[in-house]
């Protein structure tokens, strides 16, 4: 295939809105091979090993995490880098400096998702020194069948501490506590993962790591009462893992003026692409919610507050990567209940799901020239059981 045709640079903005990135098009087999490669290079020899969720509230947990072992990595790396990105002067200095990939810490990070957990957890097992530290952070398996490999990596390790605050089905968290794990589970609607990870540890973190988890529980939770809380989880998702770990264990939620450049940089196109996906969306009325439905490549959570203020209690958005996220507000509370019918799962108010709707390309392709035709049907069919089963439910308590 030509560079060009996955080239986000070559694209214009409507066509960007609508179809995947670049990495979308590569083989699964190349993304296992290199997440293979790079979780052995995080795993050897290191003396704590943390399998978290690669956004905002799971990589905080891993700054505290290396702040109790003192295995902070150097920050400097990572402003230079973050500078030559907004400034095309810096960039050849920075080219001509770069000694290849950052040393890794001595907490070594493996990010993973709900459905890639057990590799991640299988990795573990396989490549960590006897006698490791282990922790598990802002990931809830789907079920039972995870246990099997819990088990695998008790054996390797000294311990195994597993800090989360989603809704586990009681069977399965008895089960994960019965392989010998330490599994603390918070309120999903009082706690992120942070704060879990925070009260769990005897370790007095200093002022700027208990304000991380502040914020990152106002953006985790949507309260959206701190504005920085929006500026963790955009660079959380533009900035790789480990500069996110680095920077935000070095200074908190306080983000230092590289990081605030480049967030304005990309907060141009950022809004554009929120402004595309606003446009084409469309307002359905299932059952007592009022339901807005759009598609697009987009921050979900803008997205969805705009549509909230144009009188939606619910929103989905559906990407061209086959995913779709789905939030809810005062008045639609059920989001993890829409997802759990859709392949997915989440919090009352925000949870996600990739409907299996694609077979083969051809899916693909209907899928990016109707923006997510299939998809939004699959998930507001989902809505609509819900809607029948409250119906339901009414008319036997009268």
């Amino acid at each position: 295939m030509d560079d060009a045709l996955i080239d986000d640079d070559g694209r214009s903005l409507s066509r960007k809105s609508r179809l995947p990135g670049a990495g979308f098009f590569y083989p699964d087999s190349l993304d296992e091979e290199y997440a293979d490669r790079r979780a052995r290079e995080a795993i050897e020899g290191a003396e704590a090993v943390v399998v978290a969720d690669g956004d905002a509230d799971g990589l905080a947990c891993v700054a505290l995490l290396r702040e109790l072992y003192d295995a902070a990595l150097d920050v400097a790396p990572f402003e230079e880098s973050l500078a030559a990105r907004t400034d095309p002067n810096l960039a050849d200095d920075a080219d001509e400096d770069a000694d290849g990939e950052p040393e890794d810490s001595p907490v070594g990070l493996v990010t993973a998702s709900p459905h890639s957990l057990p590799e991640a957890l299988e990795r573990v097992a396989e490549y960590a020194d006897p006698g490791v530290d282990v922790y598990v952070c802002d990931l809830c398996p789907d079920d039972e069948s995870i246990v099997e490999t819990v088990e695998s990596v008790v054996d390797r390790a000294e311990l195994v501490r597993w800090f989360d605050h989603h809704q586990w089905d009681d069977a399965v968290a008895a089960a994960v506590r019965e392989a010998g794990v330490d599994l603390v589970v918070g309120e999903s609607d009082e706690e992120c993962t942070a704060d879990v990870t925070r009260r769990s540890l005897a370790y007095d973190f200093p002022d700027h790591l208990v304000d991380l988890a502040a914020v990152t529980r106002d953006h985790d939770l949507w309260i959206k009462e701190d504005p920085r809380s929006d500026d963790l989880a955009d660079y959380a998702h533009w900035a790789s893992p480990e500069e996110y770990v680095t920077v935000v264990g070095r200074y908190g939620p306080a983000l230092p003026e590289p990081v605030v450049d480049y967030l304005e940089h990309r907060r141009v196109e950022k809004e554009q692409l929120i402004e595309a996906a606003v446009d084409r969306a469309e307002l359905r009325s299932v059952g007592p919610w009022t339901v807005g439905v759009t598609y697009g490549r987009c921050s979900q959570n803008e997205v969805a507050e705009r549509l909230r203020e144009r009188g939606a209690d619910a929103a989905v958005i559906v990407k061209p990567a086959g995913s779709a996220s789905i939030r809810g507000s005062e008045g639609f509370e059920r989001c993890h209940e829409v997802a759990g019918q859709v392949n997915g799962g989440g919090h009352p108010r925000a949870a996600g799901c990739k409907p299996d709707v694609y077979d083969d390309m051809l899916d693909y392709a209907h899928h990016w020239t109707t923006e997510g035709y299939a998809a939004r049907q699959v998930i507001l069919a989902a809505f609509e059981r819900l809607a029948e089963e409250a119906d339901a439910a009414a008319d036997a308590e009268a």
